[in-house]
């Protein structure tokens, strides 16, 4: 249940709806839920009323070209996306060093949002998939679709990533309300 589909899922599964108990029985395995199920679950989602009026944003998804060609066969291309540029080892310094408090359920970054108090920096815990070997991982994973996902959102936008995490999201918050180019209608003769 790779990143982009983890909080989706889960409210599938608290739902109790039909796909969400498909999607439980893998997860109780502790198997990748099938691309198949997973774009059922999300193109149940984006069918709604909210996202079919104020739009859409997913992170993470689609991973890889069968599932970008997957979502557009289903009748949702995005009409954006950016990928951020971003050197190895700065994702693994941002994604290692994340916490939850698991009293609160707050979540903190050692480096740049680090728990208030000694008290709380104690009790906070890291996600497994937060380890490095995890992160390494998924790394090598985007980057072996990353060449054919450029390819099939050709007009995708790269965006340095490699830069404090409030200018990055400054950044992508600038070009999100950028209205989009007006396309010509061209009339056949």
């Amino acid at each position: 249940n790779a990143e982009y589909g983890v909080d989706l899922i889960k409210q599938a599964v608290a739902d109790n709806s039909k796909i969400g108990n498909m999607m439980s029985t893998y997860i109780e395995k502790k198997m990748m839920v099938p691309d198949n199920i997973v774009l059922k679950c999300l193109t149940d989602r984006l069918s709604k009323l909210d996202c079919a009026t104020k739009g859409w944003v997913l992170r993470g998804y689609p991973k890889s070209r069968n599932q970008a060609e997957a979502l557009a066969e289903a009748g949702y291309a995005p009409n954006r996306v950016y990928f951020l540029d971003c050197p190895s080892d700065t994702i693994v310094e941002r994604l290692s060093l994340r916490r939850t408090d698991p009293v609160t359920g707050d979540q903190f970054h050692l480096i740049y949002n680090p728990p208030p108090t000694l008290e709380m920096k104690r009790r906070l815990r890291t996600n497994p998939r937060d380890s490095e070997s995890t992160i390494d991982e998924d790394i090598v994973a985007f980057d072996t679709s990353l060449e054919d996902l450029v390819d099939f959102y050709s007009n995708s936008q790269s965006v340095n990533g490699d830069q404090d995490p409030h200018t990055v999201f400054e950044t992508l918050e600038s070009l999100l309300v950028k209205p989009l180019p007006k396309q010509t209608l061209k009339s056949v003769i």
